[in-house]
């Protein structure tokens, strides 16, 4: 029972960093990132800004760079809060 219990949990923690990394997840992880990042910008006053994000950010968090005429921003998106900060 316990050497069945611990194949489950290995198993389990194997299974979610491959499904994290799907081509599929990366693309909601991009839509999350300039969502949220244009959502910001616009708040700080850029009207329609080109976002620019990185396909994978680090570790703990995702990154885009904002343009909108001479105004450029860095957006940090922090992957466990959700919390965005523009430069």
């Amino acid at each position: 029972m316990v050497l069945r219990l611990s194949l489950f949990v290995v198993l389990a923690a194997l299974a979610g960093p491959a499904s994290a990394s799907s081509p599929d997840a990366w693309s909601a992880f991009r839509a999350e990132v300039r969502s949220a990042c244009l959502a910001a910008a616009r708040a700080q006053g850029m009207t329609n800004p080109e976002v620019v994000t990185h396909p994978f950010g680090s570790q703990s968090y995702g990154i885009a760079v904002l343009r909108e005429g001479d105004d450029k921003r860095i957006c940090v998106f922090n992957k466990a809060t959700k919390a965005v900060e523009l430069t």
